[in-house]
């Protein structure tokens, strides 16, 4: 177990070394600089400029300053917002935007997995269909669209939810909404799937004949082995969930950290845009490597060791 967790965490930090080194050739890519858009023309205060934040330096010494800063956790000064630090947006933003994600997967895990259950226990009824319809919407809308149309009808028409900002427990919902009905829709056809299949297994007829509940036989013997797929795509729900997060942010005038990255994109603020790049996907490849860890724990026949039995 030991030398399985090493070795992802040797693999975390490649691939977080290439995310890093890959989003620092698109910045210097593009043509251009972030002071191109300031009002000034004066090219002696734009050449100043470029020589405090060290843009005027070969790109190899830039690289090695970003990588030493990322080892260091210490992104530098906003250019946009001198006055402000990308550790001090990250510090405001990030809490909001992880709180909106962690509200959204545990809705859609629990609300997902009971669809799910329900759908297969009725198999080929209306509950089912029902379901199963409802899911499939679900996986269709994007959730910019669902977002929109929930403003319009929760909010403008029917006035009973407050349309933006995120200052109280109702201003949660329609975001929450919005970014959980796919993900929901997923694991509730996954759930169903899984489920119909453990049902037919023998050690569940062998748990019907000896004459336990359903809901026993369901929620004691079935459900472990059937969340076993759910489990597995966790992580691509995490990385879609709080990566939607921007969108939906933008839409509702959250102020996450979608607001700040929209902005800082718009305004070519290179510190912000690859702070932020580089924070989410250490976040997410953590978060992978957590559910990987899970999906071991969860099902006792995964054992850590090297191919051959060794």
């Amino acid at each position: 177990m030991l030398k399985y967790i090493s070795k992802r965490f040797a693999v975390m930090l490649v691939t977080l070394w290439i995310i890093i080194t890959l989003t620092f050739i698109l910045m210097v890519s593009v043509p251009g600089s972030p002071f191109n858009s300031d009002q000034s023309s004066n090219e002696t205060i734009k050449a100043n400029l470029e020589a405090h934040y060290n843009l005027d330096a070969p790109y190899h010494i830039q690289y090695f300053n970003y990588l030493k800063s990322v080892a260091t956790f210490d992104f530098g000064p906003s250019i946009k917002q001198p006055n402000q630090t990308v550790n001090d947006l990250l510090g405001r933003g990030f809490p909001i935007s992880l709180e909106l994600g962690i509200v959204t997967i545990v809705v859609a895990v629990i609300s997902g997995i009971i669809l799910g259950i329900i759908a297969a226990l009725r198999h080929n009824g209306f509950i089912d269909y029902m379901a199963m319809g409802f899911a499939v919407l679900g996986i269709s809308i994007p959730n910019f669209i669902l977002a929109t149309l929930l403003i319009q009808q929760l909010a403008v028409n029917l006035d009973i939810l407050p349309p933006a900002t995120w200052s109280s427990p109702a201003h949660m919902i329609m975001p929450v909404l919005a970014l959980a009905t796919g993900p929901m829709a997923i694991i509730a056809r996954l759930t169903r799937s899984t489920m119909l299949e453990v049902l037919t297994q023998d050690y569940i007829k062998m748990a019907r004949a000896k004459g336990l509940s359903p809901w026993k036989i369901v929620f004691k013997h079935a459900l472990r082995n059937a969340l076993m797929p759910v489990v597995t795509i966790m992580g691509t729900l995490l990385a879609s969930i709080l990566t939607g997060t921007f969108v939906i942010e933008q839409i509702f005038a959250i102020p996450g950290m979608g607001k700040y990255f929209v902005e800082s994109i718009n305004q070519r603020d290179y510190p912000v845009i690859m702070g932020t790049t580089v924070f989410y996907s250490a976040f997410l490849i953590l978060m992978l490597f957590l559910v990987d860890i899970a999906y071991g724990l969860l099902d006792p026949r995964i054992k850590f060791h090297k191919k051959g039995g060794e």
